[in-house]
């Protein structure tokens, strides 16, 4: 892991980010990539449409994101560590996605207050978009985390051969963390599956898999994301890894998807991983 993308608004969800990033980057003689997205109207950084004050005036907000960066750059807990600061005018999520792929970035690590209610549903927010579109491993944060006390990690899935890349890489950063892995596929009412048909499915997925620091469970619960919650606690997991699917518009709005309200309604981390 040489490169590490921290999103920031200066938020005190986007400093924990920060602080996981710095123990990443000591443990991996990793760069950290700090990136502030100004979201300004077009006219107000394309010179060509713009009049009056509105250059001055983006301006103004650069210098404002770079003083911010001073500010979070002289904390002591970035001692000794590589941080480069990066401020582009772009949409937060698709200056987000361009900087991962053209910097070939290893890992995304995002803090989030979460979402509810309509505003999940209708605005989103720019770490719900990344962890639907991201094709690197994302890490979702809301509270400080200590990776060194990371000693359960939680990994859902439902034993599709389509998902397996996707596992293989959650297996790979839960070993990176030295924790152990608790893999679960959540039985419902609504999806039933016997216990013969998951012995087999599973005897399968995880076929040429390192299991010497993992196991497997079915666990019913009346839905997934509510299992996967109940399950993560009677463990004491302190991170929960789910592929995601990536999908988008429509599809997004009838499916669902479990990462996202994960990423949502949790507590804990969340770290996800694309079905590719």
């Amino acid at each position: 892991m040489k490169k590490i993308l921290v999103p920031t608004d200066f938020s005190e969800q986007a400093e924990n980010a920060l602080k996981v990033a710095v123990q990443f980057a000591k443990k991996y003689d990793s760069e950290i990539y700090l990136l502030h997205m100004l979201e300004l109207p077009m006219q107000n950084t394309d010179p060509a449409m713009s009049t009056g004050n509105q250059i001055p005036e983006s301006l103004y907000f650069m210098k404002l994101a770079h003083k911010r960066f001073e500010d979070v750059l002289s904390k002591d807990y970035l001692d000794g560590i590589k941080v480069y600061e990066t401020v582009q005018f772009q949409q937060a999520f698709d200056g987000i996605m361009e900087f991962t792929t053209q910097n070939d970035v290893d890992l995304v690590v995002m803090g989030s207050h979460g979402a509810t209610g309509m505003k999940e549903i209708f605005i989103g927010s720019n770490t719900e978009k990344v962890v639907r579109n991201s094709d690197i491993p994302v890490l979702v944060v809301k509270n400080e985390l200590i990776i060194s006390e990371v000693q359960n990690m939680v990994y859902a899935t439902d034993l599709m051969k389509k998902n397996k890349e996707s596992f293989t890489e959650a297996v790979k950063f839960c070993q990176m963390l030295e924790a152990k892995m608790h893999v679960v596929y959540i039985n419902t009412s609504s999806k039933f599956k016997t216990d013969d048909y998951l012995a087999d499915k599973s005897d399968k997925f995880l076929k040429d898999i390192d299991t010497t620091n993992l196991n497997f469970e079915v666990y019913g619960a009346e839905s997934i994301e509510k299992g996967i919650l109940k399950y993560a606690a009677k463990k004491n997991a302190n991170l929960i890894g789910i592929s995601t699917h990536g999908r988008k518009g429509l599809a997004h709005f009838l499916n669902g998807s479990i990462s996202e309200d994960l990423v949502n309604h949790a507590k804990t981390p969340v770290v996800t991983f694309r079905i590719k």
